[in-house]
Formats: C-alpha cells, structure tokens, sequence
C-alpha cells in the first residue's frame, strides 16, 4: 500500500513527465489509493529522496496492465527496465492470462522502450469527452443503484460482455466495490436486469465505465437510452463527462460518437510475449 509521500512523488512525477512530452498517463489513480497491503503492485525508484521512476500494475481480471514513467533527466539508465523485471517476477506468482503494456499514443520515449521487448501492439483505446449535444426528448429507461443481489448479474455480464471467468469476475467486482467515489448501477427494462454501468467522480469529472448490455437484449436501444439518461443526470450535476472505449469496439464508438462525445486522446497496448 502506497503512503501519502509516495502518493504525492508519483503525481509530482507524473505532471513532470507528462509536460516533457506533452500527453497524458493513465495511472488509474482510485485503484493506486486503494491498494491491497498484501499484494506488490508498485515499484518505486528513488534517488536522494526523490523519485526518479515509478511503475504500476492494475489487475482486471484475468489480466493485468502494466503502466509507468522515468523522470527525463534520468532515462537510457537502464532504470525502468530494472522496475519491469521485478513486476513480471510478481506477476508470474499470479494467475495471470495475459500482460498489456501501456504506454500514451503520443508518446515517444515510451514507443522506443516498447522496441526492446517481446511484444506486438494490441489495441488503442480511445480517451473521449462530452460536448453539449442535443439528446432529444427523453426516453424512459430504470437505472437504479446496485444492491448485494445483484452480484450475480454483474458477474455474468463481466463474463458475457468483457471475457472474464466467473472467479475472475466474481474477484474483480469484489475490488472494485471497495474503491472510493465510484457509484454502481443496474439497468433495467421490463424490470428485467439488462446491463449495468458505474460512474467515478473526481473533481468536476463524471468517468463511465463497465458499460455493458447483455448480449441477448442488445440492438434494441436499451443502451442508447442508458447513456443519455446518465449524461443528462452528470451534466445536470455540473460535471464534465468522459469515458474510454477501444478503437476496435466499433459499435460502442459509433454509439458514442452518436451522443456527442469526442476522442480527445489514445492510450496504445502491447501484449508482452
């Protein structure tokens, strides 16, 4: 678990090293304040009682995202390379399916470390944020708060929509219940359970995520009317509203891109071999 210092060096870090190249990292921040003791998931270097590199692994399931930085003055040191080598000897202790290494589209010291590992790119993932759209008149569709009956539903829909085994499903939704500012809900149509989404606070941001309809009650606008409800209800609030979608999820994009909002930047992936 990581402590308020090096909670506060990471994000000094990261300001340092996101100006450097002009992008944005994905830390996932709400997961890196709420981490389990018992698990090593965080590798920090320091010099002179600064940080110089950071690196991070985010488990989803059966498969974990690896994410990190090196301070500018202090990179081809073979510092990140030394941090990585301890993360994929965790990880082996794990049960894990595959490995996804994360590193801002934009990105260029990144890219050039990719190159000397065995990987091949994956996918990118599109970050994409509101603007003010007409959503025409509103549809009636029940979007309530989750309750603990409602577990089974949320895992199925982790294993019929996102891949995840029922364990898988059944331990990641069990984390992420215990992390802060996020709210889960149910949707329903017919009062029958269909889908389900979450929404992360931070600041004046509205994050959407785990948006998933299943698959038997797809195409038939339950989930257009979902997320203009939710973006009616966010912006009412006063929040700015944002989301992540793959750029190979073409029908989610295409839904998105329908209801105003606008990729503003991408995160690429590498599946470590």
């Amino acid at each position: 678990m990581l402590n308020t210092k090096e909670l506060d060096d990471i994000k000094k870090l990261q300001l340092i090293c996101e100006q450097e190249e002009k992008i944005q990292l994905k830390l996932n921040w709400e997961m890196l304040k709420s981490r389990n003791e018992k698990e090593k998931t965080d590798f920090l270097y320091y010099e002179d009682d600064q940080l110089i590199g950071f690196l991070g692994v985010y488990g989803f399931g059966n498969k974990v995202e690896v994410c990190g930085m090196i301070h500018p003055n202090h990179r081809r040191k073979g510092i990140f390379s030394k941090l990585f080598s301890k993360a994929i000897n965790e990880i082996k202790n794990q049960n894990v399916s595959q490995i996804l290494l994360n590193s801002p589209t934009r990105s260029f010291s990144g890219k050039e470390w990719l190159k000397t590992l065995p990987c091949q790119f994956s996918f990118s993932e599109h970050q994409m944020k509101w603007t003010e759209t007409n959503l025409g008149e509103e549809e009636h569709i029940m979007i309530r708060p989750t309750t603990p009956d409602d577990i089974e539903t949320e895992i199925q829909l982790d294993v019929q929509c996102f891949g995840f085994s029922e364990e898988e499903a059944k331990v990641y939704n069990q984390r992420i219940k215990k992390e802060n500012a996020q709210d889960f809900f149910i949707i329903e149509e017919k009062q029958q359970k269909v889908g389900k989404i979450r929404i992360q606070h931070i600041k004046k941001e509205a994050w959407i995520y785990g948006f998933a309809i299943l698959p038997e009650y797809q195409g038939q606008g339950i989930g257009r009317r979902a997320i203009k409800k939710i973006l009616r209800q966010e912006h009412q609030n006063g929040f700015d509203i944002f989301l992540e979608v793959e750029s190979k999820n073409a029908n989610a994009l295409k839904l998105y891109e329908s209801c105003g909002f606008k990729a503003y930047d991408s995160q690429d992936y590498y599946e470590y071999k």
